[in-house]
């Protein structure tokens, strides 16, 4: 373990004089200047007043409790980005999980020893030192496309990938999220369910997409599923890494609002399109869909695709029958032509100009 420089400060916030007193002489035996503070009041003010490297706060504490003391500290500027470590006598999950929706970085249970404490603070720092300088306002929120595709495909590059057979699911309604995912390879379907076992397809993701960030950046468990529609590969970036990206290059966040903005008016069409259209129209529109996400910004007019009828069925929000009746009216009409077990669309532009 590398020992710090005089330069690295740690703010102890803790009401428990024993304590507090033992964790000071730890740090300063190993190096690291101590700035202390029994109550959370104070240590907010020295916070502000020193803006140390590491904060470490007891979360049970009279008047201002650690959560309020990382609330108040998160919409200041200067300490906004200083680690954050909890101390709790506490095990429950219940409290572990309000400190890190809060924004806390780690936290450590009492009793620990004296290990546990400069492995956390080290680990910290190091991954404080990634970040590189401080962030300061309106820098790099500006950055052109191949800056951002650079960067996140270093991203992609340094996480972990994981292959998923066909049908497999990645996450279901109700997991907590842990990954952003990239797709290196294959298909995946996102969907809603229905207790009476019906389904909606909300989306397809093909060949270099990100999916299931939002509900990383909301911090809130999912709430639809998302299954393979063949065998897939995917990048599984950590949260951690997601959003240390988003603090050092502020213009990646920027891309991920748009592509939430862009998910959110493609379901408010979904919406006013199972309101209003036809289910003709409906189902040349999931066509569309599918021959958008394969063709993946090519303009063609003529695309094969391969999906099941049961997912086209779930992308139209229609029953299984009323797919084969369509997708046969459809052929009649030489709109479409049957190869296997995939559908060649003869004529993007004819689907489109369906009526209703």
């Amino acid at each position: 373990m590398s020992t710090p420089t005089k330069q690295t400060t740690v703010l102890i916030i803790e009401d428990n004089d024993d304590i507090r007193e033992s964790t000071r002489e730890i740090l300063e035996l190993t190096g690291y200047q101590v700035y202390e503070a029994p109550e959370g009041k104070t240590g907010v003010e020295l916070a502000l007043k020193h803006l140390p490297d590491v904060i470490l706060c007891d979360i049970m504490m009279p008047e201002l409790d650690g959560f309020g003391v990382l609330f108040m500290l998160s919409k200041n500027q200067q300490t906004a980005t200083i680690p954050f470590i909890f101390l709790t006598a506490k095990a429950e999950r219940a409290d572990m999980r309000k400190a890190m929706e809060l924004g806390a970085d780690d936290y450590l249970t009492k009793p620990f020893d004296d290990i546990e404490l400069l492995n956390a603070i080290e680990t910290r720092l190091k991954k404080r030192k990634q970040l590189g300088p401080e962030l300061e306002p309106n820098k790099d929120l500006r950055l052109s496309d191949e800056e951002q595709d650079l960067l996140l495909q270093e991203l992609v590059q340094r996480s972990r990938t994981k292959s998923y057979k066909k049908k497999q699911f990645i996450y279901q309604e109700g997991d907590t999220p842990l990954y952003v995912y990239f797709v290196k390879k294959g298909r995946i379907r996102r969907f809603l369910s229905y207790l009476d076992g019906r389904e909606l397809a909300t989306d397809i993701h093909v060949d270099g997409s990100f999916f299931g960030y939002g509900a990383i950046l909301l911090q809130q468990p999912y709430t639809d599923n998302a299954e393979a529609l063949e065998d897939s590969e995917l990048a599984l970036i950590d949260r951690d890494n997601f959003f240390e990206l988003l603090y050092r290059k502020p213009g990646i966040a920027s891309k991920f609002i748009k592509l939430l903005s862009g998910n959110i008016r493609g379901k408010e069409v979904q919406l006013l399109a199972f309101a209003y259209d036809s289910v003709r129209k409906r189902v040349a529109n999931a066509l569309i869909h599918v021959a958008g996400k394969t063709l993946a910004g090519a303009t063609d007019d003529e695309c094969l695709i391969r999906i099941s009828r049961d997912d086209l069925a779930s992308l139209a929000g229609t029953a299984n029958e009323t797919i084969s009746r369509m997708l046969a009216d459809f052929k009649d009409e030489k709109l479409i032509a049957k190869e296997g077990n995939a559908i060649r669309i003869l004529s993007i532009k004819k689907l489109k100009n369906i009526k209703q």
